[in-house]
């Protein structure tokens, strides 16, 4: 699932977005009454580091996405920085 929010709570201006959930690495068929994962987008923080320009928002909402998935899928900050900079 993926939440629109206009700000973190607490207030953090550099976090785009969040994942909230168990990755896939950490589960098991053993695993019981896991909540739903949810995918937090920070629209406040998004639009003024893309300087309200709708293209640039766009595209800041891609990678934003792309990288909470990569956290899902249980990859960590440095790893996601490797691949975001190919």
């Amino acid at each position: 699932m993926i939440v629109i929010e206009d700000k973190p709570d607490p207030p953090d201006d550099s976090l785009l977005g969040l994942y909230q959930g168990v990755p896939l690495t950490e589960r098991s068929v053993f695993s019981h009454q896991i909540e739903p994962d949810i995918i937090y987008i920070f629209q406040k923080n998004i639009e003024a580091i893309a300087g309200n320009d709708p293209q640039e928002i766009r595209r800041q909402v891609r990678i934003t996405v792309m990288h909470e998935l990569g956290h899902y899928f249980g990859l960590d900050e440095e790893q996601l920085a490797v691949l975001e900079d190919t």
